[in-house]
């Protein structure tokens, strides 16, 4: 069967600019494969590349070095604006573009030349709160966490197969929180959309994952089911440095 999305063999480099020189590297060699509607928790201490290793993903950063397939297609031989209509990145620190939230939730739509599905927007909206806020406003002057939860809701409306989440719930409130793991739980069994979600909340990855991936000295240290991954003994080690 074919996976969903592969990853042989990439390395991303990265420039010191102490030494003046390329040092290898920030990750290198990683090599994995997502199956439909797997979730997985990429963990690991800070440092390690993983918001970069989505990105990369998301073709947002280049490729130093290996492919990345989605259903068999080569990401050097699929448009890029194509590619992030299937595999979308959410990033932690939300972008609001100038006008209005109906603005912004409409983009994904203009930008694609897609169907704007108003339905589908009010529901989100309403499933992560936001019901009470006026379509009319300036996305400008939303607080941070109604523009964290707006931009999911732009993202989420691509009906993307592959959600790419970067540590999208950091600076939301505890109420606010549970509205995404929820919504983003009933997609994954409605839809069976796959997600790579990094977080440093090891309860929260016990939560919303079925297996783990944990970096670590730039390479993929761990692939395992969530469920082993935290009654093995790599948890005696890994959570202080997960929550850096």
């Amino acid at each position: 069967m074919t996976a969903l999305l592969e990853i042989k063999n990439i390395t991303k480099n990265y420039w010191d600019m102490k030494e003046a020189k390329c040092r290898l590297h920030l990750f290198e060699n990683i090599t994995v494969v997502l199956q439909k509607s797997e979730r997985i928790a990429l963990l690991g201490k800070s440092g390690e590349g993983k918001s970069t290793l989505l990105r990369t993903l998301a073709l947002i950063e280049t490729l130093d070095k290996g492919e990345i397939y989605f259903k068999g297609d080569s990401a050097k031989e699929l448009d890029t604006r194509q590619w992030r209509m299937n595999i979308a990145y959410v990033a932690q620190q939300s972008i609001m573009l100038p006008g209005t939230i109906e603005d912004n939730l409409k983009t994904v739509s203009k930008l694609h030349n897609i169907p704007f599905d108003e339905g589908l927007a009010k529901k989100y909206m309403k499933d992560l709160g936001l019901e009470h806020l006026m379509w009319n406003k300036k996305a400008k002057d939303l607080s941070g966490g109604e523009k964290q939860r707006v931009a999911l809701v732009r993202t989420l409306l691509l009906n993307p197969p592959v959600l790419l989440l970067d540590e999208i719930t950091a600076s939301l409130d505890q109420q606010s929180k549970e509205y995404v793991e929820l919504l983003l739980e009933h997609i994954h069994k409605e839809k069976g959309t796959s997600f790579i979600w990094i977080t440093h909340d090891l309860e929260q990855a016990k939560k919303i994952s079925d297996r783990v991936w944990y970096m670590e000295n730039g390479r993929l240290a761990i692939d395992s089911r969530t469920e082993d991954f935290f009654e093995s003994h790599h948890t005696q080690v890994i959570p202080d440095q997960v929550m850096l």
